[in-house]
């Protein structure tokens, strides 16, 4: 893995985008000119009583300026905590942590759902390839004037509020899209699908993992994941989602 950093890193600008959906720029020392598409980093509540960090994944990363952008959903008390702070807050964070998506210059499926849909903007970003970024919303858009200056975006919606109704299998088939390589992050019940249509449709696919975190460094084995190879760790058929992953090849994770 990476080099990564713990540093306070400062609020440049917080709003909702959507319903419960925040979008939140951090000024970095280290991060962000390390950082690249696909990792996260984690965040520390700044009440004491909530030890553990928050794993967010990075939705942008502006290099120039060292900051990064995060772009989450308020679920629980520590992002409560985060989404009721303003411009020049502080909050302890590590990182970039995990590894990244392999950047290939094939013809490209992104596909994002839910809360998986922000750090694929950071890789419609960083691809130089044609894109095609599907993305599946439950019924708010979010993020759609960002993906839409990288590249064609259709969208599914579950209520049929926008685009496709459906799922983001729905969008490719309505649409007639093909690709040569998929990337991917969402819920569990979306990456299931897509191994299945990338094995189906002999294309090659990477998948971005979601799951629960303790520590983010590989060392507590909270975030581990079935896999078809023997982890060297834990000398098990394992891979910890935080060190070898967020992103793994389709064929080497267990769904």
């Amino acid at each position: 893995m990476a080099e990564k950093f713990k540093e306070q890193a400062i609020i440049i600008r917080q709003e909702e985008i959507a319903d419960d959906i925040y979008s939140m720029w951090l000024r970095t020392e280290e991060i962000a000119a390390h950082a690249k598409a696909g990792q996260f980093v984690s965040v520390y509540c700044n009440e004491g009583s909530r030890l553990l960090p928050r794993p967010i994944s990075i939705c942008e990363i502006d290099k120039k300026d060292n900051a990064i952008r995060l772009v989450y959903r308020k679920v629980g008390k520590g992002t409560e905590e985060f989404s009721g702070m303003h411009t020049g807050g502080i909050l302890n964070i590590t990182g970039p942590l995990g590894n990244g998506f392999p950047k290939k210059e094939k013809k490209a499926f992104l596909i994002g759902g839910g809360i998986g849909i922000p750090p694929m903007l950071e890789l419609a970003k960083e691809l130089d390839c044609e894109k095609q970024m599907v993305l599946g919303f439950r019924d708010e858009l979010f993020l759609m004037d960002e993906f839409r200056e990288e590249g064609e975006v259709y969208v599914a919606t579950e209520d049929g509020s926008a685009g496709t109704e459906g799922n983001v299998l729905d969008a490719i088939r309505e649409n007639g899209l093909t690709a040569d390589i998929i990337y991917a992050c969402g819920p569990k019940p979306m990456l299931v699908a897509i191994k299945e249509y990338a094995k189906e449709k002999q294309i090659e696919c990477w998948i971005s993992m979601e799951e629960r975190m303790a520590c983010g460094i590989g060392a507590c084995l909270a975030c581990v994941c079935q896999s078809k190879d023997k982890d060297e760790h834990s000398n098990v058929n394992n891979k910890r989602v935080c060190k070898e992953g967020p992103v793994f090849r389709a064929e080497e994770v267990e769904l």
